[in-house]
C-alpha cells in the first residue's frame, strides 16, 4: 500500500461526563459527523473519553467494563463511514485492565494501544486501577504510522523513543491533563523536549471541562518537528479543529492553522473557577445554586463566578444578618446582588440565635461568652441556607478561601455547609486579585454582566466575619499577604520552618501558622469539594493524617532579620 502524501486529522477537544457511556458515545458520534463534513481522514478524542476522565474505582466494576466494550463496538459500527477514530477507553485483556486508545475504522475495532507510564502522584492514582502496557509501536491509520503516547507517556523519554525507533511518522498524544497554575508552560516544555528528541511532529489533544475538583482547560496544540507551533486550540471551551498534514522530504508537517490566544494569571484562574462550578452543577443535575451573600469579598467573588457560570436566573443570594452585621455589609451585599442581577433575600438570624441561647442558658450558666456563641451564629446561617436549598433545589455553594481553610478559620456545619466551593484553592490575596480582574473584564462566554460587579468598598474594607462587635480577621490572623506567603511555603513548597523564617517572617508567627495548619486537617476532611487551581490543593494533592503530633523543632537563632518576601498574587 502506497503511503499517502496528505492527511487530515480532526482534534476533538470536547467535554465528557464520567460514567456516561451513552452520552459520551453520542458526543463522539456527533464529533465524527462534524469531522466527516470537514473532510477528515481521522478524528481523535482525549484520554479515556468514552468513560470520562478520571473514572477512579468505577473502572473496577465488571459491569462497567462489559458495557464499555459493548459501547465501543457499537460506536465502531455507527461510525463505519467516514474518518477513522482514535478514542480513549478502558480496555480488558487477559484479565488485566488498561488505560487504552482504540482505533476504530471500517466498522471494527482495528487495533488498541495501551498506556505505559501510569501516574501515581498528586491527583493521580492510576496504578491503583490499571495495569501498565508494554512499550508500543505505531498504529497504521489510513496508511500512516501514527504513534499514540497516552498522556503521561510523553512526560518521560522511553515511550516516544520506542515509537520513533519502530517507525512512527506522526505522534498524537490524547490527554486528560488537569489545569493548575504552572501546568500550561510545563506541558509545552515537555512536548518541545519529546519533539526535539524524536524529530517527529506531535499533536497534543487535551480534555476540556470540570470533573469534581479537577478542571481540564483544553488548550490543545500541534508542534511540528522544527518545534514551530502550527495549531493552538482555545482554552476553556470545546472545539473541533481540522489539522492538515503534508508529507515532505523531511517528514510530515502540519500546515499553519488556528492560533488561539491563551489566557494567563487571573484570567486562567477565573475561567477555571467558572468552568469547574458550572460543570459540577450541570453534570450533577442541580437547577442552580444558593449562597450566603455577606457583603464580604469571598461571597461576592463566588456570586460573580456563579453568575458567569450559570446565569443570573440560576443564582439565589441570601443575606443573613445578625446584630453584629454592619450597615456597610448590608448595603454592599445588596449592591453586589443588584449589579449581578440575581435574586436577593434577607433573613435575620437573630430570632434563631436568641432561641438557641435561651435553650442553652441553664447549661451555660456561669460561663462567659466566647467562640461558642460565634459559631452558633455561623451554624444558624448554615442551617438556613440548607433549608433554602432543600425547599427550592439549588445547591449551596460555600465561600471559604484557602487561607481560611488552611488555618481552620471556618465553622464546621456552619459556613462550611454546602456542596461545592469554587474558591477553595484560592488564597485570600488571590481572591482579591481575581475580584479586581473580574471588575475590569467580562470573560468570553460569561453569562454575567460587564462592568463592576463587586462594589469597590468590598475590595477596600477590612475583612471580618462579623460574629462579634468590632471584629476583623486580623484580630487572630497575620495580615493576609504575610499569612499567604507563609502558607504557600508550608503547603505548596513544603519548606522547612527555618527556611520560611529566613524569608523574614517571625519564628513565633510561622510556628503558630504551622500549628493551625495541622490542627485544621479534621475540618478540611469534611469540607465541600472545590476547584483545584494550585499545584497542591487540599484533598487530592496534599493528604495529611488528622491525628498527627509532628511539629518541627526550630531554634530561634534561625530567624535572620531580613525583609519579608510578600506572596505574589497572580498577574492581572
Amino acid at each position: 500500500m502506497t503511503s499517502p502524501r496528505s492527511l487530515k486529522i480532526a482534534l476533538a477537544q470536547i467535554n465528557p461526563i464520567v460514567g456516561d457511556l451513552n452520552g459520551n458515545a453520542e458526543r463522539a458520534v456527533s464529533a465524527h459527523a462534524r469531522a466527516k463534513d470537514l473532510g477528515a481522514d481521522v478524528v481523535v478524542f482525549p484520554e479515556l473519553f468514552l468513560n470520562g476522565y478520571p473514572p477512579e474505582d468505577l473502572v473496577l466494576k465488571p459491569a462497567f467494563q462489559k458495557d464499555t466494550r459493548a459501547k465501543l463496538e457499537e460506536l465502531a459500527v455507527r461510525c463505519a463511514e467516514g474518518p477513522a477514530i482514535l478514542i480513549g477507553t478502558v480496555w480488558v485483556e487477559e484479565f488485566k485492565l488498561y488505560n487504552a486508545v482504540a482505533l476504530l475504522d471500517g466498522g471494527r475495532i482495528q487495533a488498541v494501544t495501551l498506556k505505559v507510564d501510569l501516574p501515581n502522584y498528586g491527583v493521580f492514582d492510576e496504578k491503583r486501577v490499571f495495569a501498565s502496557g508494554p512499550l508500543p509501536g505505531p498504529l497504521n491509520v489510513r496508511g500512516v504510522r501514527i504513534g499514540v503516547p497516552i498522556c503521561e507517556d510523553i512526560w518521560g523519554v522511553e515511550v516516544v523513543e520506542t515509537l520513533a525507533e519502530t517507525g512512527a511518522e506522526i505522534l498524537i498524544s490524547p490527554n486528560g491533563s488537569p489545569f493548575d497554575w504552572p501546568k500550561p508552560e510545563s506541558r509545552m516544555n515537555v512536548v518541545v523536549a519529546r519533539v526535539t528528541e524524536s524529530g517527529l511532529p506531535l499533536a497534543y489533544l487535551n480534555q476540556v471541562g470540570g470533573q469534581d475538583e479537577l478542571v481540564f482547560d483544553g488548550a490543545s496544540f500541534v508542534l511540528n518537528a522544527d518545534r514551530s507551533l502550527a495549531v493552538q486550540l482555545p482554552a476553556w471551551r470545546e472545539a473541533i479543529a481540522l489539522t492538515e498534514w503534508t508529507k515532505t522530504e523531511t517528514g510530515w508537517r502540519c500546515q499553519k492553522g488556528e492560533i488561539a490566544a491563551l489566557s494567563e494569571g487571573c484570567a486562567s484562574a477565573y475561567s477555571a473557577c467558572v468552568l469547574g462550578l458550572g460543570d459540577y452543577v450541570r453534570k450533577n443535575g442541580f437547577p442552580g445554586v444558593v449562597l450566603g451573600l455577606s457583603g464580604g469579598i469571598d461571597s461576592a467573588l463566588v456570586a460573580a463566578i456563579a453568575v458567569d457560570a450559570l446565569g443570573p436566573d440560576r443564582v439565589h443570594a441570601v443575606m443573613l444578618p445578625s446584630k453584629y452585621t454592619s450597615d456597610d455589609s448590608l448595603n454592599d451585599a445588596a449592591a453586589c446582588a443588584k449589579a449581578l442581577g440575581i435574586r436577593y433575600d434577607k433573613v435575620s438570624i437573630e430570632p434563631t440565635v436568641a432561641g438557641l441561647t435561651w435553650s442553652l442558658k441553664d447549661l451555660f450558666t456561669g460561663t462567659n461568652a466566647d467562640i461558642t456563641e460565634e459559631n452558633m451564629q455561623s451554624r444558624v446561617r448554615g442551617t438556613i441556607l440548607m433549608a433554602v436549598s432543600n425547599k427550592f433545589g439549588g445547591m449551596v455553594v460555600t465561600t471559604g478561601n484557602k487561607s481560611e481553610m488552611s488555618v481552620g478559620y471556618a465553622t464546621l456545619y456552619g459556613d462550611m455547609n454546602g456542596g461545592f466551593n469554587p474558591i477553595k484553592d484560592l488564597y485570600k490575596t488571590e481572591v482579591y486579585a481575581l475580584a479586581r480582574w473580574r471588575n475590569a473584564h467580562r470573560p468570553e462566554g460569561a453569562l454575567g454582566p460587564a462592568g463592576i460587579v463587586i462594589p469597590e468598598r468590598i475590595l477596600t474594607k477590612a475583612p471580618t466575619a462579623e460574629l462579634r462587635a468590632n471584629q476583623t480577621d486580623q484580630d487572630s490572623l497575620p495580615p493576609y499577604d504575610e499569612l499567604d506567603d507563609i502558607l504557600n511555603c508550608l503547603v505548596e513548597k513544603e519548606m522547612p520552618v527555618a527556611d520560611v523564617v529566613a524569608r523574614g517572617h517571625a519564628l513565633e508567627t510561622v510556628k503558630k501558622v504551622e500549628r493551625l495548619l495541622y490542627l485544621a486537617e479534621y475540618k478540611r476532611r469534611q469540607a465541600a469539594p472545590g476547584v483545584k487551581i494550585s499545584s497542591r490543593n487540599f484533598g487530592r494533592d496534599r493528604r495529611y493524617p488528622i491525628t498527627n503530633k509532628f511539629r518541627e523543632t526550630v531554634e530561634p537563632s534561625t530567624a535572620p532579620a531580613v525583609p519579608i518576601q510578600k506572596s505574589a498574587a497572580p498577574s492581572e
